[in-house]
């Protein structure tokens, strides 16, 4: 008792030296040795020293850690004992800011990481150093279970409290750093559309250039015409863009009066198809305000009945209308003056503009359409062809988890038919889909068949763990509905980053494929 309670008062004195608490080091621990009685009187108290030395503990606790503490040199040593010990580093500032700085260095991190492991236990202050504090504060909230918010290797993960408050380190707090934050983004943001600007503004648009820039997504204010240029919409020649654009919309808009007159009977149209697309189209989309709006769908409608009319071998198929959804959002986005198109009413357009938005998506989804058409001609050969590539790309990427479903009596055209069929529109939100057809575009004629693939592979891949450990009715009911109403931009930049790697290791490779 009388060792700790020795224990305790010195570190508490040394606390006070080093917050400038005590005028005198030397008169202090001095103070202390003769409270104690054990201080010869050949020492001199100006001689009082500081060793960094190691105590080994055992436990999970503070006191049952492995720490580096520094212990006051007992007064009671003979003089031949102090001249023997090491050289000595005593600190000298009078404040916990210094711990970091270039005052007693050798000892200052080791006792400022002592205290903190020990202060609650032995009653002394946090010492709390510039450089912890200011990660510390640009770290989460404590979590509900007390979890200390010190960085990762400052602090003994195995115990555990809150930060307290610490005035001195305002400059450190995460506010400003938020701010610089934003403001970096801001200016990035603001330097990447300049370089799309710089391209388009071109008198002949450099598409390589483009597609390079648009592979980590495109400015929202920027899409709809960068989109148009991808598909190859507009010519890259700028003298001729206004009068392609504008006779590709006057073309739509004969085809579209040729089938749909004003106030004719839609029993002339072809039954098949019109019967189809009706009933698909009211559930497109069902729970965004948008695509349930009736001027909505007749646009809607009226593009997939003139695309299935004017191609025969395929007609319609179920799946393309979702296709068109992402054109008509990022298409509507010109003239919503930055409102959110998703709740924009339609119907207080003028008819050019509603006209403009439904060739301009008519055209798009043709130039898509173009690219995949054998995903939609009679028995989708397309489709069967990418599902077992599929199949074999995550052999290779996975081979367990194409065991396990194998074991289990999954095969890949249970689950991956509506992946290829639909282009994962039914997996993941249109505002991450329009996030990721910018990389598809990106990627030229192959973005929605290859790359598509890959991205497909590193989609199923990223369940591997939760779905190795289930049986044939959960794997199926997860791959039909699985949890991404949560993801963000930031994850569809991920999983496109994954697609790209297995398509660099992949791709081209015959031989990777084949056991």
């Amino acid at each position: 008792m009388e060792s700790q309670s020795r224990k305790s008062s010195t570190l508490r004195t040394l606390s006070g030296i080093w917050n400038g608490t005590l005028g005198s080091s030397s008169d202090s621990i001095a103070g202390v040795d003769r409270k104690h009685n054990t201080r010869p009187k050949h020492v001199r108290s100006s001689s009082t020293k500081i060793y960094p030395i190691k105590t080994e503990m055992n436990g999970s606790s503070p006191q049952g850690s492995t720490l580096s503490s520094p212990v006051v040199s007992p007064s009671s040593r003979s003089i031949t004992e102090t001249k023997s010990s090491p050289p000595l580093h005593a600190p000298i500032a009078r404040s916990s800011t210094s711990l970091e700085g270039g005052i007693g260095k050798r000892v200052s991190s080791k006792f400022a990481k002592y205290l903190s492991q020990t202060d609650d236990a032995w009653g002394l202050s946090n010492v709390i150093t510039p450089k912890s504090l200011c990660k510390s504060a640009r770290s989460s909230t404590p979590t509900s279970s007390g979890r200390s918010v010190f960085p990762r290797g400052g602090q003994d993960p195995t115990y555990s409290r809150t930060m307290p408050s610490f005035s001195r380190a305002s400059s450190c707090q995460s506010t400003p750093r938020s701010v610089e934050v934003e403001i970096a983004e801001a200016n990035a943001h603001i330097s990447r559309i300049k370089k799309f600007i710089r391209i388009l503004d071109a008198p002949v648009v450099d598409l390589n250039a483009l597609r390079t820039l648009a592979w980590n997504g495109i400015p929202a204010q920027l899409r709809p015409i960068v989109w148009k240029y991808l598909l190859g919409y507009l010519p890259c020649n700028a003298s001729r863009r206004d009068s392609t654009l504008q006779r590709k919309r006057d073309e739509y808009l004969s085809a579209k009066d040729a089938n749909f007159r004003t106030g004719s009977d839609l029993s002339v149209l072809d039954q098949s198809i019109w019967r189809q697309i009706v009933l698909d189209v009211p559930r497109t989309n069902p729970f965004i305000p948008l695509y349930q709006n009736p001027v909505t769908q007749r646009i809607l409608e009226r593009i997939l009945y003139v695309w299935a009319s004017r191609h025969p071998a395929s007609g319609y198929v179920q799946g393309i209308s979702d296709l068109v959804t992402p054109f008509f959002q990022v298409f509507l986005f010109e003239y919503t003056d930055d409102n959110e198109p998703m709740t924009y009413d339609v119907s207080l357009f003028d008819e050019p503009t509603l006209n403009n938005i439904e060739a301009d998506s008519y055209w798009c989804l043709s130039k898509l359409l173009d690219g995949i058409q054998d995903n939609y001609i009679h028995a989708q050969p397309g489709i069967h062809r990418q599902i077992n590539n599929l199949r074999e790309l995550t052999l290779r990427i996975d081979e367990p988890l194409v065991a396990h479903l194998q074991a289990e009596g999954v095969d890949f055209m249970q689950f991956s038919f509506r992946w290829m069929n639909c282009l994962l529109m039914r997996e993941l939100s249109i505002t991450n889909i329009i996030r990721m057809w910018d990389t598809y575009l990106a990627e030229g004629t192959q973005g929605f068949s290859e790359f598509h693939l890959y991205v497909c592979a590193a989609f199923l891949v990223k369940w591997s763990i939760g779905l190795q450990q289930m049986e044939f009715q959960d794997i199926l009911m997860f791959l039909q509905s699985i949890p991404t109403d949560s993801w963000t931009v930031s994850d569809i930049e991920v999983l496109l980053s994954e697609a790209f790697l297995w398509k660099s290791l992949y791709s081209g490779a015959g031989a990777h494929l084949r056991r």
